[in-house]
């Protein structure tokens, strides 16, 4: 492993990446870093009644945007430095509605390879239950 795949991000670090390579509508979102280990990286998505669509929930285009760029920081971290990448897939299933409150985010690689990279998310709740559970892979550009 190379000695910046070894290095991982700080807090400000994924604050400044997400400042830095989002596009303007998901900074809109206002995901900040809550948390950074070895195993992957977990941000807060602060909840907003915007996010809400008619039936009163969390709509899931919003969950699936915190999902992706929660796992691109992770990757980022992994790799030791923001690299250009783009998802191939995500596959995301809704267990639970979000109604209100803050959501964790929860982002790990499962593997790290040179070209292509796979990983899983957690949303959960403020209750501390699991709501959304993703699958993703990202090809490294």
């Amino acid at each position: 492993m190379s000695e910046s795949a070894e290095r991982r991000f700080t807090l400000a670090e994924i604050d400044a990446t997400l400042e830095r390579v989002l596009a303007p509508w998901v900074r809109q979102l206002g995901l900040r870093a809550e948390s950074i280990d070895a195993q992957g990286v977990t941000l807060r998505l602060p909840f907003s009644e915007s996010f809400r669509h008619a039936g009163g929930v969390v709509c899931g285009q919003v969950l699936m945007s915190a999902a992706d760029t929660a796992m691109i920081v992770a990757v980022a971290s992994a790799l030791g430095a923001f690299r250009p990448m783009t998802t191939v897939t995500l596959t995301t299933n809704f267990m639970r509605p979000v109604i209100e409150g803050d959501v964790l985010v929860r982002a790990k690689v499962l593997r790290l390879g040179k070209t292509v990279v796979f990983g899983e998310i957690e949303l959960t709740g403020t209750d501390g239950k699991l709501a959304v559970q993703a699958t993703t892979t990202y090809a490294l550009l």
